[in-house]
């Protein structure tokens, strides 16, 4: 595909970058990357979780700098991730242990350890509330803070899994375990047949409306597809890397809050009187991109002739800055191409006629 340079466009291009910090300026009042970090961060979740980094400041930070834009602020978070330098890889997390603040289970009421709402808009009216705009942010925050303190504090101890008593049933599979390094997709390319590894990091950084778009259209469209999800847990999980001086000893850096999601569904052979088993995790609270995501795992870990079940498919479109990318350089100049589209309709009119 051929394209041409724009001459003279220089000053279009700097009145359109100052035409640009008029629209993103908007007002006099600023919007602190603080408050876009804490009172959007939902959002800032789902930007760390498709760029691949986990920094809500600098989250926060990029969706200032695009007016809002997920794609642009992806596009940016990456771009910076890209100039860093990587020291460590992290030792491998035992979700197991995750500091749990929501803990639900569709598949089981009583599960052991207990179910745990946390926070979701599940459970609210979804009515918009015309009155907020006039509330007081600092005595809100005060107000559930103290509503908090009230509760009897709570024992941090492990969480077990609900699908460890399936597991000891036999009627799930475990995957086998091997001392494999994970598949790193953002220093290699991605190859297919892929490694399970890469599958899933390659599912964690999509674009969210792709993979719940995928994921519904399994649900709905190809079979008896409909998953239960038998626990889906946020919380925090803490960090480490190897001690240089010895591989036995480890530095804790910081912890990190995900959310994780174990969908079940019927296997796809009937001769094994077993169920299938889902994975997702993402950056932050994304549960539906979670839960999308273990439907499409368990999608490919079935193959088929349906779109969810294409390897290829799934993790070549779904790449948020791929994606968009791709989309938007429709934009550029096309000129030599889109006149070569014209010489052949004319041809062709004379030819025929």
């Amino acid at each position: 595909m051929a394209y041409v340079a724009v001459s003279g466009g220089k000053e279009a291009i700097e009145a359109s970058i100052k035409l640009l910090d008029y629209y993103r300026s908007g007002t006099d009042r600023d919007l602190d990357v603080e408050a876009i970090e804490n009172k959007m961060s939902l959002l800032v979740d789902r930007v760390m979780s498709e760029a691949g980094l986990y920094s809500k400041t600098y989250a926060a930070l990029a969706l200032k700098q695009c007016e809002g834009s997920i794609e642009e602020a992806v596009f940016l978070l990456r771009a910076y991730r890209s100039t860093l330098t990587r020291n460590y890889y992290t030792n491998v997390v035992d979700t197991a242990n995750m500091r749990v603040v929501r803990r639900i289970s569709a598949a089981f009421k009583d599960i052991a350890g207990g179910q745990m709402l946390g926070a979701a808009y599940d459970y609210t009216h979804r009515l918009i509330n015309f009155n907020i705009d006039k509330e007081d942010p600092a005595a809100l925050r005060q107000e559930a803070i103290n509503t908090l303190a009230e509760q009897p504090p709570q024992e941090i101890t492990p969480y077990p899994r609900v699908s460890d008593e399936l597991k000891r049933e036999g009627l799930i599979d475990e995957y086998s375990n091997n001392d494999n390094k994970p598949y790193d997709v953002t220093a290699n390319l991605l190859e297919f047949p892929t490694e399970r590894s890469a599958r899933l990091q390659t599912l964690s950084r999509a674009d969210t409306g792709f993979i719940s778009g995928l994921a519904y259209s399994a649900l709905r469209g190809f079979g008896q597809v409909h998953p239960t999800v038998g626990e889906l847990r946020c919380g925090y999980v803490e960090l480490y890397v190897p001690y240089l001086q010895d591989e036995n000893e480890s530095i804790y850096i910081g912890e990190i809050l995900i959310t994780e999601v174990e969908c079940i569904n019927q296997a796809d052979d009937k001769d094994k009187l077993k169920l299938a088993v889902g994975y997702g995790a993402v950056f932050g609270r994304n549960e539906n991109k979670a839960i999308s995501m273990a439907v499409i795992d368990n999608e490919l870990n079935n193959g088929g002739p349906y779109p969810t079940q294409d390897e290829e498919f799934v993790l070549t479109h779904g790449d948020s800055l791929e994606m968009n990318g791709f989309i938007s350089h429709l934009k550029l100049p096309h000129y030599v191409t889109f006149q070569s589209k014209l010489d052949t309709v004319r041809k062709t009119r004379e030819t025929e006629a």
